[in-house]
């Protein structure tokens, strides 16, 4: 390395560096587009969490198999993955905000096509998958850049923080309303007004996205970034692949799974609201907690204490997979996951400000987070299928769950690296 690069990536340092972000958003607060910014992500997350998990219940009830769910979401990060890399060249050259708009307008048209095709959406669970990857790879494409843009390294963490605290509020209250929705109507006349509800929602975030400012496009879109990252021997972004892909091996499969254990469990879509409803509501408070307290120098020590604990909070289920000890895993990872997650998602993004050729090639340097996550996703997502396949005892579920649980120590120890400053090139030269 050489010496003339100090800390000022933001890992070892309270002083991180600046980066390109409006002029009032250096201060550490947030400002007018960072909150509309938010208001929109909210919308997005009520509508998600409303009837997102139970979308994955109601193909569940139609299949009664695990199989049918994983491909169902397998599909979803393979579309996720193919759009975040194909719809590069429109954010970075054209126009990022009719993107997120578009994102946001083909998750409302997702829920549209489940109400239309009712009780056969189960023998279209590959078209549901490709639909809803679709839309989520155009919104988190838009978001991430205008989340990069509009925040700089003073004001990530809180911002974070409060994305979490948004997505713990919607996840608290959408599941619990749901679930009630359902019990006290007939079940296909609840899941219709709860789909419906949910289109509604995201139909009123696309009208909240006019309200953001158009964002200036500038340079052109390098299609293999991401390649030549790799390639490059020594980069700082070989290393924060691997993490994100450890990441993304747990995300895939969790995602889904624990609300479908927690609803095979109790048969009931209010068990699985009031499960939501209380581990949403650990997971607000260590939101609210950790984005106000964390600092830049506890990133490494966070993140490690809080991938530990989201490991060692599977091993209850090893004595029965019921609603108790998917409860303690519940409340367990509601506690913990700030602190590995805020760390985690601040230090990338503080990474590619780290320069202003960083900088200028903001969108492909996440499309690239966003591919590594999604390889990790994907790949989870065929072991389960393939352990899935093959059986679904008791014994084969939970050795599957903690080792799958446990890739975010691999991502800890991938980021060690950065947060340490050790033999890693800086990110500049990584396409040099």
């Amino acid at each position: 390395m050489r010496s003339g690069i100090k800390p000022s990536w933001g890992f070892t340092s309270d002083e991180p560096t600046n980066q390109l972000a409006p002029n009032d958003e250096q201060s550490g607060k947030l400002g007018k587009q960072v909150r509309l910014l938010l208001a929109v992500h909210g919308l997005f997350a009520a509508g998600t969490a409303l009837s997102g998990t139970f979308v994955n219940v109601y193909l569940w009830k139609a299949s009664h198999d695990y199989t049918i769910i994983g491909w169902y979401a397998l599909i979803n990060y393979i579309a996720m993955a193919i759009v975040f890399w194909a719809a590069g060249v429109w954010v970075k050259e054209h126009n990022k905000m009719n993107c997120l708009r578009l994102g946001v307008a083909v998750s409302a048209s997702f829920y549209m096509l489940v109400l239309w095709l009712g009780d056969r959406a189960v023998d279209y669970y590959w078209v549901l998958g490709i639909i809803l990857g679709t839309a989520s790879g155009l919104f988190w494409l838009a978001f991430n850049i205008v989340y990069f843009e509009v925040t700089d390294p003073y004001n990530r963490d809180r911002f974070n923080g409060w994305t979490g605290l948004l997505g713990s509020v919607a996840g608290m209250i959408a599941p619990w309303i749901a679930g009630f929705i359902i019990v006290q109507m007939s079940p296909s006349s609840g899941y219709r007004l709860i789909f419906t509800i949910s289109l509604v929602i995201f139909l009123m975030g696309v009208v909240v996205s006019f309200f953001l400012t158009k964002r200036k496009s500038e340079g052109h879109y390098e299609w293999l970034l991401p390649a030549r990252c790799l390639l490059k021997k020594g980069t700082v972004w070989r290393t924060v692949s691997l993490a994100l892909i450890a990441q993304g091996i747990r995300e895939g499969v969790f995602g889904f799974l624990i609300a479908l254990l927690v609803y095979s469990s109790t048969g009931s879509e209010m068990m699985l609201g009031n499960f939501s409803l209380i581990t949403s509501g650990v997971a607000l408070i260590s939101f609210m907690v950790t984005g106000k307290l964390l600092k830049h120098k506890h990133r490494a020590a966070a993140m490690g204490w809080g991938a530990l604990m989201m490991t060692l909070v599977i091993v209850p289920m090893f004595w029965g997979v019921n609603y108790t000890t998917l409860l303690i895993f519940g409340v367990g990872v509601g506690l913990f996951f700030p602190l590995y997650s805020i760390p985690m998602t601040s230090s990338v993004f503080d990474l590619i400000g780290v320069d202003p050729d960083c900088v200028k090639k903001r969108e492909e340097y996440i499309i690239f987070r966003e591919l590594s996550l999604n390889v990790g996703r994907i790949g989870g997502l065929a072991v389960f299928i393939g352990v899935v396949s093959v059986t679904v005892s008791p014994l084969a579920m939970n050795i599957l769950l903690l080792t799958i649980g446990s890739s975010p120590l691999i991502a800890w120890l991938m980021m060690r690296k950065i947060y340490g400053y050790r033999k890693v090139q800086p990110a500049a030269e990584a396409i040099k």
